[in-house]
């Protein structure tokens, strides 16, 4: 497959370029990388730590034959996607925290975003490569590959991505997001039997989880028994 690349050395956020060019029209497939973040954006406005040379900072365009409810499915193919890169090019198995983070021995390795521009998605990932510190008072612990023993080339790590998204997409265009739904719960030891704590805008819940709904949402049984959706929110 012929992928258009562009490459940037320093960047507010490559998911604000990448919007620009899907309105513009350009191909699925399309993906812009940058050597620097100077705005790099997390979920719920959160920012992500783009230190230059050190991660990999990518967004996708993504034109995928699905409705727009089935964002949140797409966002666990792209956590599923970032874990399978990480696992064929190191000796590193990663966890999966529902909704969107890639953990390494507890400490978040990867971040996955996705919005919706027009009628395209766009798959914003951030790979923590060669970072050998981190900004103090970070909401969960962060870690990098090198800091876990792996040293990946940050080329490789985009080739392989790049490919695990096309698998992952195209199972979930042919098999529907029951078995996207399927491989994350068994990919996450997050996903069912764990006792959480999950903290939304006013409020928080514990329990344990119970898996994901149809629609890829995490389902909590509360300690009164009550089985609660969590649409969204942070799980810890």
């Amino acid at each position: 497959m012929t992928r258009r690349i562009e490459r940037f050395e320093r960047v507010d956020s490559t998911m604000t370029i990448a919007a620009k060019l899907a309105a513009e029209g350009c191909a699925g497939g399309t993906i812009v990388i940058a050597d620097e973040q100077t705005a790099g954006i997390g979920r719920h406005g959160h920012s992500w730590v783009s230190e230059k040379g050190t991660g990999l900072y990518a967004s996708m365009v993504l034109r995928l034959p699905v409705e727009a409810r089935a964002l949140p499915v797409v966002m666990l193919a792209l956590g599923l996607a970032a874990r399978d890169a990480i696992i064929e090019l190191t000796t590193l198995v990663p966890d999966l925290r529902w909704p969107n983070d890639i953990l390494i021995a507890g400490k978040k390795s990867a971040g996955i975003l996705a919005q919706l521009e027009g009628d395209a998605i766009i798959a914003g990932i951030g790979i923590n490569i060669a970072q050998t510190h981190f900004p103090p008072g970070l909401e969960t612990p962060a870690t990098s590959l090198v800091l876990e023993g792996a040293r990946v080339d940050r080329e490789e790590l985009l080739a392989a991505l790049a490919g695990a998204v096309d698998r992952y997409c195209a199972i979930l265009v042919d098999e529907g997001a029951g078995a996207i739904v399927r491989i994350f719960e068994a990919s996450s030891s997050y996903a069912r039997g764990r006792r959480v704590r999950v903290q939304q805008t006013n409020s928080a819940i514990e329990g344990v989880t119970e898996g994901l709904d149809e629609s890829g949402f995490l389902m909590v049984r509360q300690d009164d028994g009550n089985i609660t959706t969590v649409l969204a929110g942070g799980v810890r």
